[in-house]
């Protein structure tokens, strides 16, 4: 039976020594391209190490795929693919005899390992380097190997650990439409963590956002950015019309906008940007009000972390 929810945590914590790494989360990571985002060291990697049941959390739960990382782990490797962070690769070894080996070690027969190898290595664009060992290989090349063995064994879900480290911008852009690719053509979820916020817009469907190992904000990427955006118009108290920026903001609340005030600013958060700006432009006519300045600026990512309760 497929699942719609492929993680799924409940009160997990994670404790080393005093560091709290991780503080009660309660989390669905659903189908598609979710992108775990966060600084370094808000708790992506500790997750990600206890969803594969590389380590025991401290207390809580968490499923995936419907099964238990700490009672199931090998079983869970067998459907689960894996690309660290760190350059963990062995020096003298070929491409294609690592993904292979890793392949099988994934429970793939001998048989079919290397030519799922073989294949995966096409895949991420290193067919005709599939021999060099992986110590000769660009740091870009040695990151699709381990997005290559993170594939080859066939899994339902594929966890990825700042798949895009070290890259410069033409090889970010390459490896994030592989990642993409990957799942719209093969089916494979992906979890995708990385502190660089701009990129998981590009190719995430949904978020789970992590800050000092708490839970920022989770859910699909549309609902939590989507098209809303937030119109700044700045007014300015004249002596003939006091109270004029009263009036305005009045008039705006009347209308069924959401507006804050910061003394003359009046900050609207539109789903509709069109309509929005006529209701400003309106209430500012019908005051007489001064308005120095609009800004409109598109709700981002980084806006949950900067709007997050301390």
């Amino acid at each position: 039976m497929p699942f719609v929810t492929v993680i799924s945590a409940a009160g997990l914590t994670m404790q080393f020594g005093s560091q709290r790494a991780l503080d009660s989360l309660d989390l669905e990571v659903p189908k598609g391209v979710t992108g775990l985002v966060g600084a370094n060291g808000a708790g992506k990697t500790t997750l990600m190490s206890i969803a594969l049941g590389l380590r025991p959390a401290t207390s809580g739960t968490i499923t995936v795929l419907g099964l238990d990382p700490a009672k199931d782990a090998a079983r869970l490797r067998s459907v689960v693919g894996y690309g660290p962070e760190r350059n963990v690769l062995p020096e003298d070894m070929p491409a294609s005899d690592f993904v292979k080996h890793l392949a099988e070690v994934r429970g793939m027969p001998k048989s079919e390992a290397r030519g799922r190898a073989s294949d995966a290595l096409w895949l991420v664009g290193l067919g005709e380097e599939r021999f060099r060992a992986l110590g000769t290989m660009s740091t870009g090349q040695r990151q699709r190997v381990k997005l290559a063995q993170a594939i080859a064994a066939d899994p339902s879900l594929v966890l990825l650990d700042e798949p895009t480290d070290g890259l410069d911008p033409v090889q970010r852009d390459e490896m994030l439409a592989l990642i993409r690719q990957i799942s719209a053509e093969y089916g494979i979820d992906v979890l995708l963590s990385s502190h660089l916020l701009e990129e998981v817009e590009r190719i995430c469907d949904n978020i789970v956002a992590l800050d000092a190992g708490r839970l920022v904000a989770q859910g699909p990427l549309a609902s939590l950015v989507g098209d809303t955006t937030t119109i700044t118009a700045e007014l300015v108290e004249i002596v003939e019309h006091p109270g004029a920026v009263d009036a305005v903001e009045g008039r705006l609340r009347a209308a069924g906008l959401d507006v804050r005030r910061d003394l003359n600013q009046l900050r609207v958060t539109a789903a509709d940007q069109q309509t929005s700006l006529d209701a400003i432009r309106d209430a500012v006519a019908a005051e007489q009000a001064r308005l120095r300045r609009v800004v409109v600026d598109r709700t981002t990512l980084e806006d949950l972390f900067t709007e997050a309760p301390a």
